[in-house]
């Protein structure tokens, strides 16, 4: 099987475009739309024609270019059914354990709410990648907008349970403020404090900080790490299970 390639791209304010191509059939899905013109030159750019577009939640930045990028590329829509009301063009709805196609390569969608209601993420297991959207960050996790922490932590521990070597491709550019987050709650971990070294020399030069793996992200994201005993003893919490944990991690990261 011929590899995917994976053009990646900023968009809007803090945002990342996504193109996946299929080089055997020359098929090309765009991961959710922030902004079409900006996709549009990045197809065009690496000679790709847009065949898909794969939606991963409702919010502007995801889903408002939908109809002007079907419109100027004839692409079919995927998005999840559970929040189809909510977004336009939809050609095929898709939930939980669906397989969605992109040439010979095949992507298992995974229902993550929490960031919102339905929202959805695409894992090429075969390739060790996933684009999730809003769900994980790199050193971080969406704001809880209509979900509750139980939901949300239990759309984490599924991306958490994928193998170490999985490439995350998440959907902004947060990294570095999220390790600082971190850090104010997991301060004494050596591997998020190499990290956020990591994440500040990138951004000096410009770089991104994304993709990011499952490993990198079990070792040092707190949303990730709300058995671990440091960060209970940090919040005072040495007792409280993991959704009470996820809970008080999320609160300080809206307020911090």
């Amino acid at each position: 099987m011929s590899a995917l390639e994976i053009r990646q791209f900023p968009c809007l304010s803090d945002n990342y475009g996504y193109l996946v191509h299929d080089p055997v059939s020359g098929e090309t899905a765009a991961i959710d739309t922030p902004d079409p013109v900006r996709i549009l030159e990045e197809a065009k750019a690496a000679g790709w024609t847009i065949t898909q577009i794969w939606n991963t939640h409702h919010h502007y930045d995801h889903a408002g270019g939908n109809e002007a990028l079907k419109e100027a590329t004839g692409a079919k829509i995927t998005a999840p059914g559970y929040e189809a009301a909510r977004i336009p063009a939809i050609d095929r709805e898709i939930a939980d354990g669906d397989t969605v196609q992109l040439g010979e390569h095949s992507a298992k969608v995974f229902f993550t709410p929490g960031h919102t209601s339905g929202h959805v993420c695409y894992i090429f297991q075969e390739s060790n990648v996933a684009f999730v959207g809003d769900t994980l960050f790199a050193l971080g996790c969406g704001r809880l907008f209509e979900g509750t922490p139980g939901q949300m932590w239990n759309s984490l521990s599924r991306l958490k349970a994928l193998p170490d070597e999985t490439k995350i491709y998440c959907a902004h550019e947060y990294t570095q403020a999220n390790a600082a987050f971190a850090l104010s709650v997991d301060p004494d971990n050596l591997d998020l404090q190499a990290y956020s070294k990591m994440v500040d020399a990138e951004r000096a030069r410009g770089e991104p900080t994304i993709p990011t793996t499952i490993g990198a992200e079990k070792s040092a994201n707190p949303f990730l790490r709300p058995d671990d005993p440091g960060i209970r003893a940090h919040l005072g919490l040495p007792d409280a299970d993991d959704v009470e944990v996820f809970a008080e991690i999320r609160h300080r990261k809206d307020v911090f």
